[in-house]
């Protein structure tokens, strides 16, 4: 499983966030739409039913690592962005799905635990735009995870490469 950008990719799936709850909540992207379950059970949207699809309450990194030395700072992101230690529910953001009937809410858990660069996040929202418009692949994402969906996080520039390539015409 790997984090780039706002989206967990495993070898078979993307997620809007993080990968599935324990109790089984997630936004799964698809080429067909976006699918959703809550405790309002499971919801879906096809792209070409969507007017737009943004992310709202995305928590932005912080500071973290600056200040110290680059080792100790990309080991306090890894553990931040797994979650270990903090003893609490990570953060939740809202995907925002605008209808011909109106804007669901959809809540989805941030995956980096110390917040996304500014960079990933505007990449993030440009291609969840370009889905939606139907002018980015998802085949390209999904491709990308089952070849390297195991090899974990890469490192902020790469995440920022891959985005940038997924979103380009």
């Amino acid at each position: 499983m790997a984090m780039v950008g706002l989206f967990w990719i495993t070898e078979d799936s993307v997620y809007v966030g993080s990968p599935p709850a324990v109790d089984g909540r997630c936004v799964r992207l698809d080429a067909e739409g976006v699918q959703a379950i809550d405790e309002d059970g499971a919801r879906a949207w096809r792209w070409t039913e969507l007017r737009s699809a943004t992310v709202e309450a995305v928590p932005v990194r912080g500071t973290v690592g600056r200040g110290m030395g680059a080792a100790l700072g990309r080991a306090i992101e890894a553990l931040l962005t797994a979650g270990v230690g903090l003893g609490s529910e990570p953060p939740e953001m809202i995907l925002c799905l605008a209808t011909p009937d109106g804007t669901e809410e959809v809540p989805v858990h941030c995956a980096a635990a110390g917040g996304y660069g500014s960079e990933e996040i505007s990449l993030s929202q440009s291609l969840l735009a370009r889905l939606v418009a139907g002018m980015a692949d998802l085949g390209a994402v999904e491709s990308w995870g089952r070849s390297n969906g195991g090899l974990g996080t890469p490192e902020p520039p790469v995440r920022e490469a891959l985005l940038r390539g997924w979103t380009e015409p």
